[in-house]
């Protein structure tokens, strides 16, 4: 019997191993991202492609339950939030890749992929980067400081609201693109919705 799950409950790693059988495992991490390295058998759907799948996600979720991974946890909890204000249960892995990885449970990568930084370090050095240029080029021309403010006051922002631009930017350029062997979006919503 397929113990259903809450909406917004976070299972840990030992949790998702003993169940991963059970489940319907949805990747929402960008596919560059996914091709570096996922859960046996997760289904890549990117967090802001959740609404275009939201069909397929709901006849998934009819025949057992969801779960929803990315790298730490933050955004599949965003996604199990957004599924269940459509009615669609979904748990979230608690620490994401990064914890089932670091548990030692394995990780699927597609043949000749490459694996590409993690976001939030594409993030990190993006967003430094800018802030370093900004405070370079201030020496020289005054009004320059103000990129450093711009991208301080975005990382507030993203702070604040749990989400990121820089981000969504960042997994839109060409080596975060997938790699390898991988399915693409339109033959994921069909195995979903099968």
């Amino acid at each position: 019997m397929i113990t259903p799950v809450s909406p917004a409950h976070a299972l840990t790693t030992a949790q998702a191993a003993a169940r991963l059988a059970e489940f319907t495992v949805v990747d929402v991490r960008s596919p560059g991202e996914y091709t570096g390295g996922h859960l046996p058998g997760a289904h890549n759907v990117p967090l802001e492609r959740l609404d275009e799948a939201a069909e397929a996600l709901a006849a998934a979720a009819a025949r057992g339950p969801l779960l929803l991974v990315c790298a730490s946890g933050n955004r599949s909890a965003r996604g199990c939030a957004r599924l269940a204000a459509r009615n669609v249960a979904a748990a979230t892995l608690g620490g994401g890749t990064n914890a089932w990885a670091a548990a030692g449970h394995p990780v699927e990568r597609p043949a000749g992929a490459r694996t590409p930084w993690p976001m939030d370090r594409q993030v990190r050095l993006a967003a430094g980067t800018l802030v370093a240029a900004g405070f370079v080029a201030g020496r020289f021309w005054r009004p320059a400081h103000w990129l450093s403010g711009a991208i301080g006051a975005g990382l507030v922002f993203s702070g604040v609201t749990n989400t990121c631009g820089m981000a969504a930017a960042l997994a839109r350029l060409p080596h975060n693109r997938p790699t390898g062997d991988v399915a693409s979006f339109e033959e994921t919503l069909a195995r979903l919705a099968a």
